[in-house]
Parts: C-alpha cells; structure tokens; sequence
C-alpha cells in the first residue's frame, strides 16, 4: 500500500510539473507578432550586451536591462547582440526572440 502511495504522488508531481511548464509558455498572436516588428523597425534601439546570459524563451533578464513598451500590445522589447528580445514586462521572461 505505501508503493502505491508514493508511486501515486509521484506521477501526480511529475503531471503538476508538465502542466506548470506548459501554462509557461507564451503564444504571440501573428497580429501582436506584426505590431511588434513594425515598431521595432520605427524604433530601433542601440544593442546590449548580457554577459554570461543565453537568450531562451524562459530565461529572465536582469533588472539591469532596460525594457521598452511596444503600445498596443502588453510586451516590451530590448535588443541584446543585436537581435530583438520580446520580454513580459511583469516578470521580465523572454517570450520571443526575432532575428
């Protein structure tokens, strides 16, 4: 019966950490995608640099970098080595990178 039990919990940990995972992920609509680029485009920024930081969808960028608001939608960009970031300006996660 203790098996069982434990068995049971772990499966249940192990579906709780996929859904999780999976409530992470961030879908741009094709629209808000094309609303982003064309500002990016009519407002370019200068690149940073975050040393020791790889840009995946997920990652979290410091405080240290600046965000910038793309009106119209509920992002913010930055470009980092020269490609363009698109950020959750609530927790700072990558949702995008556009090369």
């Amino acid at each position: 019966m203790k098996m069982r039990l434990s068995t049971a919990a772990a499966g249940f940990l192990l579906l709780a950490g996929i859904g999780a995972a999976a409530a992470q992920d961030v879908v741009i609509e094709p629209e808000q995608e094309t609303v982003i680029r064309e500002y990016v485009k009519k407002q370019p920024l200068a690149s940073v640099k975050v040393p020791g930081m790889e840009l995946n969808i997920g990652s979290t960028l410091p405080e240290t970098v600046e965000l910038h608001e793309v009106p119209e939608t509920k992002y913010s960009y930055v470009m980092v080595d020269n490609r363009t970031v698109v950020v959750d300006p609530g927790t700072r996660k990558i949702i995008k990178v556009i090369e």
